[in-house]
């Protein structure tokens, strides 16, 4: 394995489980001190237990990403612990269905956009002068391809990541002069414990969403951990501002 994040300080939320887990594992590997926010205290104590059996430096920071003044202290833990902050995996979120807008209560909109939204905003508040403050660095949001195309029925989860790409652009060309790149990831299917849960209880439900892929599987969680460790990695300097799919060529399609 190579060390391409080593003496990196790198914050990854939602780091507990899913795409954030993988990654925290992945970006320990390759030498960085990880900083695991998430809410789950017992789970993230095990993901940082699981990173440290390895032989990586790790921290979990109990963190609620809705919550502005939780975000800017994981960020000040990074800084005051560690000396700096050089990337960092915003990959908190999730969406539920509630139907048409019509059907669509203010109150479950709002909390779809707090944990998919503006919980990236707060991240971003805080991060990027903390990597500027440490030399430059990389950002790397978790969208979805409902980032870039709309999905009936999941009106405020599609609106919420298509303002993280929106986002991420503008943060880019904030903080392009200052040495931090943002980009996002334009996820497709991956193989989650969500998703597994729903191959579990709805296995007709699970397999008719497969056979729409075009690589007629999902993607696993180390595809995506691999490529965000590639992003906040010194090898990919002049990838700033870019929603980047992958999704197995899912939004080729549209």
């Amino acid at each position: 394995m190579s060390l391409r994040l080593e003496s990196k300080v790198i914050i990854v939320t939602g780091g507990t489980s899913g795409m954030g887990a993988a990654f925290a594992k992945r970006a320990a590997s390759e030498g960085a001190t990880v900083l695991v926010g998430a809410r789950d205290k017992e789970r993230g104590n095990a993901t940082v237990a699981a990173i440290r059996g390895e032989g990586g430096n790790a921290l979990f920071v109990p963190t609620d990403v809705t919550v502005e003044e939780e975000v800017a202290h994981l960020v000040d833990v990074a800084v005051t612990e560690f000396g700096g902050l050089h990337g960092a995996f915003n990959n908190a979120g999730g969406g539920n269905s509630q139907g048409a807008i019509r059907d669509i209560d203010a109150s479950f909109w709002s909390s779809v956009i707090d944990l998919n939204l503006t919980s990236v905003f707060y991240s971003l508040k805080y991060e990027i002068p903390a990597i500027v403050a440490s030399g430059g660095g990389s950002i790397v949001n978790n969208a979805s391809v409902v980032g870039v195309v709309g999905d009936a029925g999941a009106a405020a989860y599609a609106a919420a990541k298509h303002g993280v790409v929106g986002l991420t652009r503008s943060a880019a060309l904030d903080a392009a002069r200052e040495g931090v790149r943002v980009n996002a990831l334009v996820t497709g299917l991956v193989n989650t414990p969500l998703w597994r849960g729903v191959t579990e209880s709805n296995p007709d439900i699970a397999r008719m969403i497969v056979d729409k892929q075009p690589t007629g599987r999902a993607a696993d969680e180390s595809e995506i951990a691999g490529f965000a460790t590639f992003l906040l990695s010194d090898e990919s300097p002049f990838i700033n501002g870019a929603a980047l799919a992958i999704d197995g060529a899912l939004t080729a399609g549209y």
